[in-house]
């Protein structure tokens, strides 16, 4: 309890910023609903939130090695806030876009402060204590922001001060705090081309997780709309998204580690593809089945991400972990930049049922590629723990496999 009363600034920070980079992308959306911009243009807010995000991952451990962990987090929070303020005074989704560069280069940046803190300071005995309370703050303010969107008024400039209030207290707790700041941590590196030969279901799983994501982030509030849902409502299905990959994360970890990875790769793809199908039919004077089916939609994609990662684990040398990870949350950062756009573009010209459709292509196709990585070799005979793996930062690698001189240090 110490020790995690020791890191409660880092938590408590953590708690805010998701409170505040929740609730800015389903809120910016139904402003843009009610300011009559295109499926289109919403979309392009989320793919610019995802290009902010990696540019971010890449521009924070510079800033942290030239000006140190506490003013890199005040800056890149400062971004936040400034954005969501400007937000009210120019309405235009060109300029809204820009802000949402610089929010993902808030999110990006201050998650691999905090990530670099954790891992610097938690010791190997430690990490999985602290890890726990981590993906409960990082998921549960998530959900809270994804439900406190129901009572915002997205064409009141209130609601764009609140966000940005959230923004200004994750700056208080790490701020004020007294620990000693930790070394600049190193940047993994980016093996993409390694991390295909790898493993191609794990790369593809992961493009997969990226398009999947970011479509139910940023344009599930263009599609609760277009099929005739109220605010609270879609509110309501955002939030049970969440909650249904919350779930998710142990059962499907014990089976992720009881049997083949593919096969379990494989069965959630499929469910999901079904899950899809059902969403693109139904229809939204049936809210508790579209309810219940983006619980199990949840349930079904959320996991899928960290499934893949622990796939290439298996068949990677221990000192490449970290490096794995990054990659693999790069690759996740440019199918999160593509769908957002592409999948707003379809409920445009095609209707609402059309964003559905589109996902469960993408989930056939990689239930294909997992039948045909099967038979291309065989399963490995020690597999790697399975673990949720959050995409915040390209080095939350380093938090779960820390190398042995590392934990010497520690």
């Amino acid at each position: 309890m110490g020790l995690l009363l020791s890191f409660s600034a880092l938590i408590v920070s953590t708690i805010f910023l998701q409170l505040g980079n929740g609730a800015i992308a389903p809120l910016d959306a139904l402003a843009g609903i009610n300011a009559s911009f295109s499926g289109t243009e919403i979309g392009l807010l989320g793919s610019a939130h995802f290009l902010g995000f990696l540019f971010g991952c890449w521009i924070t451990p510079i800033l942290m090695g030239q000006i140190g962990h506490i003013r890199t987090f005040t800056v890149l929070a400062s971004i936040g806030v400034i954005g969501c303020l400007l937000h009210p005074i120019i309405v235009d989704p060109y300029f809204w876009s820009c802000l949402r560069i610089g929010n993902g280069i808030t999110i990006a940046g201050c998650f691999t402060v905090i990530e670099a803190w954790l891992n610097s300071k938690v010791d190997r005995q430690s990490r999985g204590s602290v890890f726990g309370v981590y993906r409960l703050a990082d998921l549960g303010s998530q959900m809270i922001a994804q439900f406190m969107i129901g009572f915002l008024d997205p064409s009141s400039f209130v609601s764009y001060n609140l966000i940005a209030v959230f923004f200004c207290l994750c700056l208080f707790p790490l701020t004020l705090t007294t620990r000693v700041v930790p070394e600049i941590p190193k940047s993994p590196r980016l093996r993409v081309i390694s991390s295909f030969r790898l493993s191609p279901l794990a790369f593809s799983a992961v493009v997969v997780a990226g398009l999947t994501g970011s479509s139910i982030r940023m344009v599930a509030p263009v599609y609760g709309n277009a099929i005739g849902l109220i605010k609270e409502e879609i509110a309501i299905l955002m939030t049970v998204f969440l909650f249904g990959g919350l779930i998710a994360q142990i059962p499907i970890g014990r089976l992720a580690d009881l049997f083949d990875r593919r096969w379990v790769l494989i069965i959630l793809s499929l469910f999901a593809a079904t899950i899809s199908i059902i969403l693109s039919v139904i229809a939204s004077q049936y809210v508790l089945y579209i309810y219940l089916c983006s619980f199990l939609f949840g349930f079904a994609t959320f996991p899928i991400f960290s499934v893949a990662a622990a796939h290439a684990n298996d068949f990677a040398e221990q000192d490449k972990y970290v490096d794995i990870a990054a990659s693999l949350i790069f690759i996740f950062g440019l199918g999160s930049i593509i769908s957002p756009l592409f999948s707003s573009a379809l409920i445009d010209y095609f209707g609402p049922a059309s964003l559905f459709i589109f996902l469960s292509v993408v989930h056939i196709l990689l239930s294909i590629i997992g039948g045909i990585r099967m038979m291309a070799r065989p399963s490995v005979a020690e597999k790697t723990p399975y673990m949720y793996l959050p995409r915040t930062s390209l080095i939350f690698g380093k938090f779960l496999n820390p190398s042995k001189k590392e934990s010497d240090d520690n």
